[in-house]
């Protein structure tokens, strides 16, 4: 689930460097994908449901009295997005927005409409890669815009409720779908932090079996992730927190108590990011000190070693002298005497060693 954001960043910035404010163009990381328009149109009584529907069929559809929702995967299409903002009167600066996909998540509020960035991550198919993307939302008095990256998101679950009309979605406004994608994105943070905390467990399990710079490697790379993944939860705490503070006329009091709910949700995936960067501060710091003891251990070897020789090299020292009278010369035991002594002094010192515990 690795994303170097911070390389994803600059290559936003840089693409968009000295244009004027309000550029229309989609700036994103690599080709962006073909853009597709979903539609669900919904009251109490009954449901549509549709895909690729036209602009004019969004102009009619934007004074109607049910809740509309129009979902936009992949902006390839910059002409299309547009032509919906046009349609919808949305602000120059909110569509450079949706497709700038650098944004931090973030709430503004316009005299018609409320727009909203959060970042969305999940799991593909294969349950094991991670994807982030961001997603931008457009609250309206009977409507709600959702403009994305790539195919595929997280309100699959939503889209049933409406249809089998489960829940208070099909009784109540746009601001409670509004409520219900937040709910559904912030939920889903948590899949994704059990990810890291499998990875987590099995880097733990690495240190105490034989940490090596591979082991390090991941730690940090796995610390980049966190990072990341907290730069894009954090916001959506203050996003949810300013629509419930300010006095937001499309968001009803009603509205404001289930989105506490998702504030408290939001909290509790911050709290779980924290412990998993105090976790991984913690590895860090297990791998540093296991590679000190081990490096430790080495010295005392050498040490050893080094402290058996000494004597053992004075002994050869003193008689690899050249003086022309050294009694022992003459002597036939004088060879495996001093061989025996070195053996002796060695073994005695091999003892000592044990007996205090130094090997």
């Amino acid at each position: 689930m690795e994303m170097s954001s911070n390389r994803f960043m600059k290559k936003h910035q840089a693409k968009k460097a000295g244009m004027p404010p309000g550029s229309i163009i989609y700036v994103g990381d690599g080709s962006p994908s073909p853009t597709s328009v979903s539609l669900i149109d919904y009251t109490e009584e009954d449901v549509m449901e549709k895909k690729g529907i036209t602009l004019e069929e969004c102009t009619i559809l934007r004074d109607n009295p049910s809740i509309t929702w129009l979902n936009f995967s992949g902006l390839a299409d910059v002409d299309q997005i547009k032509k919906v903002g046009e349609v919808f009167g949305l602000h120059p600066l909110v569509m450079e927005d949706i497709l700038h996909m650098g944004q931090r998540p973030k709430l503004e509020m316009y005299d018609k409409y409320v727009y909203l960035v959060a970042k969305m991550i999940y799991r593909g198919d294969n349950g094991k890669e991670v994807t982030y993307e961001q997603l931008s939302i457009v609250l309206g008095k009977n409507y709600v815009l959702t403009f994305q990256e790539k195919e595929g998101d997280v309100f699959n679950g939503i889209r049933e409720r409406i249809r089998n009309n489960k829940g208070r979605l099909r009784k109540s406004g746009a601001d409670y779908l509004v409520y219900s994608l937040l709910d559904a994105v912030v939920d889903n943070y948590f899949p994704a932090l059990e990810k890291i905390g499998d990875v987590v467990e099995d880097l733990e399990e690495r240190l105490s079996d034989d940490p090596d710079q591979d082991v390090l490697s991941d730690i940090y790379r796995l610390k980049r992730e966190v990072l990341f993944l907290r730069k894009s939860i954090w916001p959506i705490r203050e996003v949810v927190a300013a629509m419930m503070r300010q006095d937001i006329e499309l968001v009803s009091p009603n509205t404001n108590t289930y989105l506490r709910d998702v504030y408290d949700h939001a909290i509790q995936v911050m709290d779980v990011v924290d412990t998993y960067t105090d976790m991984l501060s913690e590895l860090t710091d297990v791998y540093m000190s296991t590679v000190s003891n081990r490096m430790n251990e080495i010295m005392k070897t050498l040490t050893i070693i080094a402290t058996i020789f000494i004597p053992l090299t004075f002994i050869v020292g003193l008689y690899g002298m050249n003086f022309k009278y050294m009694p022992e010369l003459t002597n036939e035991l004088a060879y495996p005497a001093v061989l025996l002594g070195m053996a002796v002094v060695s073994g005695i010192m091999l003892v000592y060693f044990r007996r205090k515990g130094w090997l």
